[in-house]
């Protein structure tokens, strides 16, 4: 039997309906953690009948998904409008705060989206990486000419750093330092960029 095909929040009013879930959603997760977060009680939540969270999302995995896809998108927009704006060094540090602050919330909370996010695999690193690209193509003059290889280190680098991290809470890493060491590993590779280009005839 072919799987019911899921409500696109296309309207205005649907948008809300979805907007509320998630919401309903993300405040779950914030007080009981992912345990807590069930299509009733997200239903209950969201002041909406759990017929009407099963119009939109499959199950419980599909709301996580869809939260760190929202969540995603805004960093990813963020991070281009900056890019944009200041094509500089001066942009590094502005660039990993969104990451780091990207997914909000408790570890807890974090870890649930992260691992939601790459619950399809790392083809969605892709999708995004791809997505950046465009956004920013024509539009951000960088000091840097971008092979498709140079992209790669610099899209991945501080994400997989963050995704190691959100994954071994044992660390305690401190988040203050933890940004300092990912802005200097991202500065050194852009002067090296840099200067290679100057260098080059």
């Amino acid at each position: 039997m072919a799987e019911k095909k899921r409500r696109s929040p296309s309207q205005g009013r649907a948008q809300v309906t979805v907007d509320a879930i998630l919401d309903a959603a993300f405040q779950l997760l914030e007080s009981g953690g992912p345990d807590r977060l069930t299509t009733n009680h997200v239903a209950e939540r969201a002041g909406v009948s759990v017929g009407t969270v099963y119009q939109y999302f499959a199950d419980k995995q599909d709301i996580l998904a869809a939260l760190a896809q929202r969540r995603t998108s805004a960093v990813r927009d963020a991070i281009a409008e900056t890019l944009i704006e200041r094509p500089d060094l001066g942009s590094v540090r502005p660039i990993v705060r969104a990451l780091m602050n990207g997914f909000e919330g408790s570890p807890a909370t974090r870890q649930a989206l992260l691992g939601a996010m790459f619950h399809r695999g790392d083809a969605v690193l892709e999708e995004h990486h791809q997505a950046f690209l465009a956004s920013i193509a024509g539009k951000a003059r960088l000091q840097i000419e971008l092979t498709p290889e140079s992209a790669f280190v610099l899209t991945h680098a501080a994400v997989g750093l963050l995704r190691a991290a959100a994954a071994e809470p044992g660390l305690a890493l401190d988040p203050q330092a933890l940004e300092d060491e990912l802005v200097r590993l991202m500065e050194a590779y852009i002067s090296a960029l840099v200067a290679l280009r100057r260098s080059s005839p």
